[in-house]
């Protein structure tokens, strides 16, 4: 699909996770962002005692608990219901992937049984593989095919590389995962937007308002960590709008959503992004996702596609297979929800609760 060695949707793709940590800052930058950053009285009150903004700031920075959330999902069973559309340019539904699967974990080794599925249009090639890259990356992390072993959730700062066959889409993945899990490095191979995403670099800081509140989430006390372009940087910015509510207890992530843009005569891309997480015998996992991309390149066909990902019924170990799914036939346990084609948003096929705040 690709002649050369950087596919703009790996940018659209890898803000699933984006923002994970660590950010690799130094303190002069914590330092200076803490300067800058606007705060609300029950902030300010907090930091005349034991609430210190620089502290926090860098323990944004070296956060690497969304990345150990999302490598949980490796070491544990669980049913994902998946909803992948594809629109044209009049924003009708042109192709689609419903289904439901569910991730087994026994033995040191994972799998996926498909449970349901359904499609539409030309989601598929004739051979049986993705049409759409934003489905083939999207399969490549979240619908394995083959039987995958020797996995962990342990992160030592290091990204290993994903069990990818194709040597293209392995390097595809290897940048979608420095931006994944270290977005505020340059990555090398994504021009021009590489440097832009580095939001917590000392020349990127002043193109942002920063904020810290005190808000609640599902019911949780969090600090709501916020980062919006200003408008004269807009054109600039890559990272037009950043969320992210942490616990005030654990300081886990309970919730993220950003805004990406970015328009150039190379390639263009505007990507909404929602992610909750939630707590599992003491393992914090992703539950939902949510990714509206329109993303285009001249030599290629314009892509839009939105998919919504809900997870739940996790298990360890044995737990996470009964005697009835370790057989060939795998009866459906949730049903599909009928969806409007014509939608111009994501429509869950799943029984979802949403993600605002």
């Amino acid at each position: 699909m690709m002649k050369y060695g950087f596919n703009p949707l790996i940018l659209s793709i890898s803000l699933v996770f984006t923002f994970s940590g660590p950010l690799q800052g130094q303190d002069s930058s914590s330092d200076q962002l803490a300067r800058t950053v606007v705060l609300d009285p029950v902030v300010i009150r907090a930091s005349r005692y034991d609430f210190n903004i620089a502290g926090f700031i860098r323990r944004i920075e070296n956060d690497t608990s969304f990345y150990k959330a999302f490598k949980t999902l490796r070491i544990l069973g669980y049913t994902a219901r998946n909803q992948i559309l594809v629109y044209n340019k009049k924003g009708k539904v042109t192709a689609s992937l419903q289904s439901i699967t569910r991730e087994i974990e026994e033995n040191g080794c994972r799998h996926m049984v498909v449970l349901k599925q359904k499609t539409t249009g030309n989601f598929y090639t004739r051979n049986g593989n993705y049409r759409y890259f934003t489905a083939q990356m999207y399969g490549s992390l979240f619908l394995p095919r083959d039987t995958v072993c020797g996995e962990d959730n342990l992160v030592n700062g290091g990204i290993n590389d994903d069990h990818v066959n194709d040597f293209r889409v392995e390097k595809h993945v290897r940048q979608l995962k420095i931006l994944i899990f270290n977005p505020g490095k340059r990555v090398p191979g994504i021009p021009v937007v590489g440097r832009r995403v580095a939001i917590f670099d000392k020349e990127i800081i002043p193109r942002y308002n920063f904020s810290i509140s005190k808000k609640d989430y599902r019911g949780t006390p969090c600090w709501l960590f916020t980062a919006i372009a200003k408008p004269e940087y807009k054109d600039k910015a890559v990272i037009l709008n950043l969320k992210t509510y942490y616990d005030t207890t654990h300081f886990h992530i309970l919730y993220r959503s950003y805004t990406l843009a970015f328009k150039s005569w190379l390639f263009d891309f505007h990507v909404h992004m929602e992610v909750s997480l939630t707590q599992f015998r003491g393992y914090q996992v992703p539950d939902e996702i949510r990714y509206q991309g329109n993303w285009g390149i001249p030599i290629g066909k314009r892509e839009k596609v939105d998919f919504t990902l809900k997870m739940d019924d996790f298990k360890t170990g044995v737990d996470s297979v009964s005697d009835s799914q370790r057989t060939s036939y795998i009866p459906a346990i949730y049903p599909l929800k009928q969806q409007n084609p014509q939608a111009g948003h994501m429509q869950n096929i799943m029984e979802a609760g949403s993600s605002d705040e």
